[in-house]
């Protein structure tokens, strides 16, 4: 009976595998999902139909974008989670997936046991910029105003625990600074004040920042990515100027649930890093000040990890609260 029952589970093992095989081999046979956890517009939702565009042309089926923004992307990840784990439901996620997980208690939910990685996508860096009239003129005078504890300089950031908040109070630790943070909501309204003149510095990604700097509204400082951005070439990273091995970007992937076919997730894999070497995508990328990233899905997998840990971290010893 022991050896019936073992073929059965044999027999059945392989049917499921031939089955999700030959279900890869016809997928897609519908239009692909693609949740992003923003409102359309921002930098997420820009990367989700640069890359679904791309997508729907190599694979033949529509690829169609569904904004859920809502509880610092929680709303959207776990939509994702309970979606059926066929390959039509991903997620274009971003730092909050990692950084969620400490910041809300309990936590909402385990990116490592609910969902796969799929493929990264890219990087755009986070930016420390000023008012044009504030009169810090570069990273060393704030680097010398920040060293004042009693009145300690204030950023905005597009909200708490967003990326940029997080990038900044790693850069602080880091540099041994006090910043005081002020949370808005959204990157847009921080900008707005930070050019008027009610806070001295604001932390956004580059693709926020991009055309305040192009009207000279406001000085990029530093960009906290590990190399320079194009768009602004003379701005200095914050490990050229004497903080080596310091970096702080915002990414950007495909996630998908976790039970997906492991043949439909290296099938997505493949259609997006084909997607990557393509001029269109780059140069979208480029456009909002961002670099791709063509990694293994290992790879990928392994940075959600790493993130998790030093959010895990930061959110602990900063005692860092949501909105």
């Amino acid at each position: 009976m022991k050896q019936i029952d073992f073929r059965r589970w044999g027999l059945g093992l392989c049917l499921a595998w031939v089955s999700a095989l030959c279900g890869a081999q016809t997928y897609p046979a519908k239009p692909i999902k693609v949740v992003v956890g923003y409102a359309p517009g921002g930098a997420v939702d820009i990367v989700a139909r640069t890359v679904g565009q791309s997508l729907s042309s190599s694979m033949g089926q529509p690829v169609v974008v569904e904004n859920k923004p809502g509880a610092g992307t929680n709303i959207a990840v776990k939509s994702v989670i309970a979606a059926e784990p066929d390959g039509y439901t991903l997620m274009m996620a971003a730092n909050a997936l990692a950084a969620n997980m400490s910041l809300y208690k309990p936590a909402p939910f385990d990116a490592e046991r609910d969902l796969v990685p799929v493929s990264m996508i890219g990087r755009v860096p986070v930016v420390i910029a000023t008012g044009a009239q504030s009169g810090i003129g570069s990273l060393a005078k704030l680097l010398e105003m920040g060293k004042n504890k009693a009145t300690p300089l204030s950023f905005a950031s597009p909200g708490n625990g967003s990326t940029p908040h997080m990038a900044v109070e790693l850069f602080a630790r880091a540099a041994g600074i006090s910043l005081q943070h002020v949370p808005y909501r959204g990157g847009s309204p921080a900008i707005t004040d930070t050019i008027g003149g009610q806070v001295p510095l604001v932390a956004v990604n580059a693709l926020e920042v991009l055309p305040h700097a192009r009207s000279g509204k406001l000085k990029v400082l530093a960009v906290l990515s590990a190399n320079r951005t194009s768009n602004f070439p003379d701005v200095p990273t914050i490990a050229e100027s004497g903080f080596p091995g310091f970096e702080a970007s915002v990414w950007y992937g495909l996630v998908a649930p976790a039970a997906t076919p492991k043949p439909i997730v290296q099938k997505l894999h493949a259609e997006v890093q084909k997607a990557l070497q393509t001029q269109e995508v780059r140069e979208r990328m480029t456009s909002v000040g961002g670099e791709v990233v063509p990694v293994s899905a290992e790879q990928f997998g392994a940075l959600i990890r790493s993130e998790r840990l030093r959010y895990e971290k930061l959110v602990r010893e900063a005692n860092i609260q949501p909105d």
